[in-house]
């Protein structure tokens, strides 16, 4: 029976991403009491229990912790879909929407903490990229040309966003999945539209 152990730098990037975790998750703990500017590296440090040291070698503060957390997980939702075979859907919105309304503390931190809108301005950077790759991989939209299809996605990406912001400013009246079906009939409608040109 041979043993093959893991090369040091696996381990090594699987202890730095669960002490990555264990901040953001404490961030998000604690702003669900106070806002970003009121809590210091020393109260992330004392919820997630982890070293000063640790902290910076990761974050410069706070909101550099906030940002990197948010863009970590933008990036995995607005490219969910790229390489999935799903032809019917160029973005997960109803994913995407269900774990936002589930996340409504935090969604509130955010807009007390004045930092709502650099989730959006991100999630909308992620997810314009995100339909960009998912345009490539669609038979109905391969067709055009890559300024386009990027305008597009840009474009598609701002009307998601638009979708959240109403979505969550009339407290889920209307499922996530009704919302994933809403965008996406408006985005086969614009590709038709920009395919036919």
């Amino acid at each position: 029976m041979t043993i093959v152990s893991k090369p040091r730098h696996a381990k090594r990037d699987s202890r730095a991403r669960r002490t990555r975790d264990r901040l953001g998750a404490a961030l998000r703990q604690l702003m669900q009491q106070n806002t970003l500017d009121e809590i210091t590296v020393q109260d992330v440090l004392n919820e997630a229990g982890v070293s000063r040291s640790a902290f910076y070698a990761h974050f410069n503060s706070t909101q550099d912790l906030l940002l990197t957390d948010m863009d970590e997980f933008l990036e995995r939702v607005a490219t969910a879909l790229c390489g999935s075979g799903q032809p019917e859907r160029i973005a997960p919105v109803r994913e995407f929407f269900s774990h936002v309304g589930e996340a409504e503390q935090v969604r509130g931190a955010l807009l007390r903490s004045h930092r709502l809108s650099d989730f959006f301005d991100l999630a909308r950077e992620h997810f314009a990229r995100g339909i960009v790759q998912r345009l490539r991989e669609v038979s109905r939209a391969r067709e055009l040309p890559e300024i386009e299809r990027e305008a597009l996605a840009h474009a598609l990406a701002g009307a998601l966003m638009a979708h959240l912001d109403w979505w969550t400013r009339h407290e889920n009246q209307v499922t996530a999945e009704q919302m994933d079906r809403k965008f996406h009939e408006l985005a086969w409608a614009a590709i038709a539209s920009a395919t036919s040109e």
